[in-house]
Order: structure tokens, then C-alpha cells, then sequence
């Protein structure tokens, strides 16, 4: 059973100091769950573009930034239909979506804003995409390797896992060459061709080999120590592909984070504890990335395999924060939003003893922000059925009666904490 610390590393003023870097790889992770049964296409992608980057004669730094790059370049996809297509299809008509969205969010957090305009153009094709004057040759080329060695992922991820890709790789290196001048730019298919002749460079991408790697990288890289002020904008960011995912969704991680801020300033806790909760709260459903979209979607009730899906998610949001250093309670705080007083929810079966005020506070946020939000299927409920709704719960011990208690003492407020502007556009 995962126990938060009880005084996590914090810096003099109570805020909490984290290596944004370790918070991007990490959250990279929840990229990665979309494949739900491949989960490390950013990964593979980020370690073949820095590979292809040295071949070409770029600098530790230049190679770096290609990874990172990697790893997050689908940031704009949240749905599993889009990564079907991602990942069946050579090249598709909607492709150009996730890129646009991937580029909006990127430009809105300003450490990792030169990654916008690469992730914009990484699935536009060489032959139109150096024509465009608008776009400088360096992103261009940023560009169009990612976009090479994201298509050779698409062909080589039948094999990881049968260990067939050493005998598949030649007819896929073929295939990047015969779309060398149109698709890719021949320079670049020239580098991958040069990369790719050497056995390691398949073999890097099956599951050790890319553990390996990723420690090397984290060996290599200088601490980038990001502010709390940073990590909340980063949290939004997350938050906001989360809520992407589906329209039953959408807004809800933002509304839960408002209410949760709202209900621990309520309770009196130190502000540095209220930013880490709206951050836990942010982050809380990063695990719904994995769950396919037909289920997120069904208006019915769930069968037990669904279920068993959609209860895993909030497991897999604490595997994707439990690594960040500095993050050590957020991570149990977003993981137990599914925990009851009782001990009967999931994915622990905790008790009262076993859940700190912060994670209380997130679970009855995130039921109140569910109950009254509008979804396609439903309008949202009113003050008075939302709290008949938790008084019941409380009553039969699945939330906090104490914290209930804050939000029925006012609860215009705490609906309008739950339902920010963004919720009701």
C-alpha cells in the first residue's frame, strides 16, 4: 500500500521544487497509455529521432531536445480512435488535428515552446513542408524526423514484442526510402538509413532496451528545477488532454481542481498544501488516457470487464506521478479519489486512518464537479440534488461527512468553484 510522506521536500517558503524534466518524462508516460496495449510509442519515437540526430551531427543538446521531443509529440491525441489511425494508417485525412492541438498547448507553457511549431508540422509531408516559407529550415527538418521516425514506429510496432523486428526491419527501411523526397526529406532518410543499419538500433526499442536508455538520458540531462507557479500551468496542460478525451468529460479535472482549492482554503490549510492539491487535482484522471473511448462514452451502465478498465485508471495515474520526486504525495493524494471511508473503493481499499485531509478533499470534489456538470448525456443536477446525492453517500460512509459539510454550508460557492467558465462554455 503507497503511504505519503508526511513532510515531503519542500523549499523554505513551503513550495515544492521538482526537476521539470523528470515531471516531462513522467508525464510523457500518460501520453503513452493512449496505446493502452503499447505504451512507449513516444518513447521508441524520442529515442530513434535522438539516435538519427547524432548520426546527423548534432550536439548533445541538439539530440536531447530531439528526445524530448519525441516524447511528447503527440500531445494533441487523448482519443484512442485517433491513435488507431496513428498507428494503422501510413498517412490518414484527419492527421493533421492532434498536430494543431499539439501545437496549441505546447505554445501555452513557455518552457516548452519551441516545441509548438515542429509538433505542428510532424505530419505534414517533406515535398509541401519545405516549400512553406513561413516555416524556418531548422523546424522543418525537427519536423519532418519526427514525423520519419514516428512512421517507422507505426510500421515496426507489430514486431516489438514477438522479437521479429531485426527480420522486419529491412523491408521498413525500404519503405522510408521509397519516400524519400515526397514524405521525408532525403537528408534526413539518408541519416536514418545510416542509423538504422546497426542491429542496437532496433533492439534499443524493444522493452529493456528502452529502460536502459531512458536511464542513460536521465544520467545525461541537467536538473531544470521547475516553480510551483510552473507545475500548476503544466498540470493544466495535462488536464486539459485529459479532458479532450471524450465530451462526458470535458472541463471536469478543471472543475475538480477549483473546487478542491475552494474546499482546502475553506478548511484553513497553508497555501503551499492548497497549490499541491489544485496540481493532485489536476492530474487526477491522467490513468482515463488508457481507457478506450467506447467506454468512457457508453450512456449505459458498464459491464464487469469496463469496469475492471475503468477502475484501473486511477492506479495508473499514481504509476505515472509516484516517480517524480517532490511529488510524492500529490501522487497518493490524485490516486485515492476513488477511495472510500469504509474501505470498500478502489484501487487500495483504504480506510479513513489511511487517507490525509488533501485526498478527502479530492474525492468529494470529484464526485460534487461529476453530479453537476452537464454531459451529453444529462443536464447537470442542481445545488439542492447534488447535495441530497453526497448527503446519501456520507450517510453510507463513501465520503467524508466533514468535508461535505464544508461545501453544503455554501454551496452557490462550491458550485461555482465546481463549474468554472470554462465547465459552462
Amino acid at each position: 500500500m503507497p503511504v505519503a510522506p508526511a513532510t515531503p521536500a519542500t523549499a523554505a517558503d513551503g513550495s515544492i521544487r521538482v526537476d521539470l524534466r523528470e515531471v516531462i518524462q513522467a508525464l510523457s508516460d500518460a501520453l503513452d497509455l493512449v496505446g493502452i496495449d503499447d505504451v512507449a510509442h513516444g518513447k521508441r519515437v524520442g529515442i530513434m529521432a535522438c539516435h538519427c540526430a547524432r548520426t546527423l551531427g548534432q550536439d548533445r543538446q541538439q539530440a536531447g531536445f530531439m528526445f524530448d521531443l519525441g516524447l511528447l509529440h503527440d500531445i494533441g491525441v487523448s482519443s484512442t480512435r485517433t491513435h488507431q489511425h496513428l498507428v494503422n494508417e501510413f498517412d490518414w485525412a484527419g492527421s493533421q488535428q492532434h498536430c494543431i492541438t499539439g501545437a496549441r498547448l505546447l505554445a501555452s507553457f513557455s518552457p516548452l515552446a519551441a516545441m509548438a511549431e515542429p509538433v505542428r508540422y510532424h505530419h505534414t509531408q517533406w515535398e509541401i513542408l519545405h516549400a512553406m516559407p513561413a516555416v524556418p529550415t531548422h523546424i522543418a527538418e525537427q519536423a519532418n524526423l519526427i514525423y520519419l521516425v514516428d512512421r517507422v514506429d507505426a510500421l515496426a510496432a507489430p514486431y516489438y514484442q514477438g522479437g521479429e523486428i531485426l527480420v522486419h526491419a529491412a523491408a521498413i527501411r525500404q519503405q522510408i526510402e521509397q519516400r524519400r523526397g515526397g514524405h521525408f526529406a532525403p537528408h534526413l532518410v539518408d541519416a536514418f538509413l545510416r542509423a538504422s543499419q546497426a542491429e542496437a538500433f532496433w533492439l534499443q526499442l524493444e522493452a529493456r532496451g528502452i529502460a536502459g536508455v531512458l536511464q542513460d538520458m536521465r544520467e545525461l540531462h541537467q536538473p531544470c528545477t521547475a516553480s510551483t507557479t510552473q507545475l500548476k500551468q503544466l498540470a493544466t496542460l495535462f488536464s486539459c488532454i485529459v479532458d479532450a478525451k471524450s465530451p462526458f468529460t470535458a472541463h471536469h479535472s478543471l472543475g475538480v481542481a477549483g473546487l478542491s482549492r475552494w474546499l482546502a482554503e475553506k478548511m484553513g490549510l497553508p497555501a503551499p498544501r492548497c497549490e499541491q492539491l489544485e496540481i493532485a487535482a489536476l492530474l487526477h484522471d491522467l490513468g482515463k488516457l488508457r481507457v478506450p473511448d467506447e467506454i468512457l462514452e457508453k450512456p449505459a451502465g458498464l459491464d464487469a470487464r469496463e469496469r475492471s478498465l475503468i477502475n484501473a485508471h486511477s492506479f495508473e495515474t499514481y504509476q505515472i506521478l509516484r516517480h517524480i520526486h517532490g511529488f510524492e504525495e500529490i501522487a497518493c493524494w490524485a490516486a485515492y479519489h476513488h477511495e472510500e471511508p469504509d474501505g470498500h473503493g478502489y484501487p487500495f481499499h483504504l480506510g479513513t486512518a489511511s487517507l490525509s485531509v488533501e485526498a478527502r478533499i479530492l474525492r468529494v470534489a470529484d464526485i460534487f464537479q461529476a453530479l453537476a456538470q452537464d454531459r451529453p448525456y444529462r443536464t447537470g443536477l442542481s445545488a439542492a440534488e447534488v447535495l441530497a446525492t453526497l448527503q446519501g453517500f456520507a450517510e453510507q460512509q463513501r465520503i467524508d461527512p466533514a468535508i461535505l459539510a464544508l461545501a453544503a454550508g455554501d454551496m452557490d460557492g462550491a458550485m461555482a468553484a465546481a463549474l468554472p467558465a470554462a465547465c459552462l462554455a
